[in-house]
Protein backbone atom coordinates (compact mmCIF):
# COMPACT_ATOMS: atom_id res chain seq x y z
CA UNK A 1 0.00 0.00 0.00
CA UNK A 2 1.31 3.49 -0.69
CA UNK A 3 1.12 6.54 1.43
CA UNK A 4 -2.11 7.88 1.07
CA UNK A 5 -4.42 4.79 0.41
CA UNK A 6 -7.73 4.99 2.37
CA UNK A 7 -8.10 1.80 4.30
CA UNK A 8 -10.91 0.60 6.86
CA UNK A 9 -10.33 -0.97 10.15
CA UNK A 10 -11.85 -4.70 10.49
CA UNK A 11 -10.05 -5.22 14.19
CA UNK A 12 -9.42 -3.08 17.10
CA UNK A 13 -10.77 -0.02 18.89
CA UNK A 14 -10.76 2.05 15.71
CA UNK A 15 -12.88 -1.24 14.14
CA UNK A 16 -14.94 -0.10 11.02
CA UNK A 17 -12.90 3.30 11.16
CA UNK A 18 -10.98 5.33 7.61
CA UNK A 19 -7.50 5.46 8.04
CA UNK A 20 -5.07 7.17 6.09
CA UNK A 21 -1.76 4.97 5.67
CA UNK A 22 1.72 6.82 6.33
CA UNK A 23 3.82 4.11 5.11
CA UNK A 24 4.08 0.12 4.88
CA UNK A 25 6.92 -2.16 5.92
CA UNK A 26 7.28 -5.52 6.14
CA UNK A 27 3.32 -7.01 6.73
CA UNK A 28 1.79 -4.11 8.70
CA UNK A 29 1.49 -0.07 7.71
CA UNK A 30 1.17 2.65 9.59
CA UNK A 31 -1.91 4.87 9.70
CA UNK A 32 -3.45 8.06 11.04
CA UNK A 33 -6.45 9.90 11.07
CA UNK A 34 -6.09 13.32 12.35
CA UNK A 35 -8.20 12.92 15.56
CA UNK A 36 -7.43 9.51 17.48
CA UNK A 37 -4.25 8.84 15.86
CA UNK A 38 -2.35 12.08 14.80
CA UNK A 39 0.45 12.48 11.83
CA UNK A 40 3.13 12.50 14.75
CA UNK A 41 2.16 9.90 16.46
CA UNK A 42 0.72 6.83 14.00
CA UNK A 43 -0.78 3.35 14.52
CA UNK A 44 0.97 0.33 13.13
CA UNK A 45 -1.32 -2.33 12.26
CA UNK A 46 -1.14 -5.27 10.50
CA UNK A 47 -2.07 -5.17 7.08
CA UNK A 48 -4.63 -8.42 7.76
CA UNK A 49 -6.75 -5.74 9.49
CA UNK A 50 -7.37 -3.60 7.36
CA UNK A 51 -8.79 -2.90 4.59
CA UNK A 52 -8.24 -0.91 1.33
CA UNK A 53 -11.45 0.96 0.11
CA UNK A 54 -10.05 1.88 -3.60
CA UNK A 55 -9.86 5.41 -2.29
CA UNK A 56 -6.86 7.70 -1.62
CA UNK A 57 -6.02 11.10 0.04
CA UNK A 58 -3.64 13.73 -1.25
CA UNK A 59 -0.54 15.06 0.10
CA UNK A 60 -1.94 18.20 0.36
CA UNK A 61 -4.30 16.58 2.51
CA UNK A 62 -1.66 15.06 5.09
CA UNK A 63 -0.56 18.30 5.84
CA UNK A 64 -2.35 19.05 8.65
CA UNK A 65 -4.36 17.26 11.00
CA UNK A 66 -6.98 19.29 10.43
CA UNK A 67 -7.25 19.05 6.80
CA UNK A 68 -6.57 15.32 7.43
CA UNK A 69 -9.73 14.86 9.01
CA UNK A 70 -11.60 16.83 6.95
CA UNK A 71 -10.35 14.79 3.83
CA UNK A 72 -11.48 11.90 6.16
CA UNK A 73 -14.79 12.91 6.99
CA UNK A 74 -15.44 13.84 3.66
CA UNK A 75 -14.93 10.53 2.03
CA UNK A 76 -17.03 8.86 4.75
CA UNK A 77 -20.35 10.96 4.12
CA UNK A 78 -19.77 9.80 0.24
Amino acid sequence: MEKGTVVKSLAGRDKGRLLAVMQSENGSVLVCDGKERPIDRPKSKNIRHVECVGLSVTENDMRTNKALKKALRQLMQN
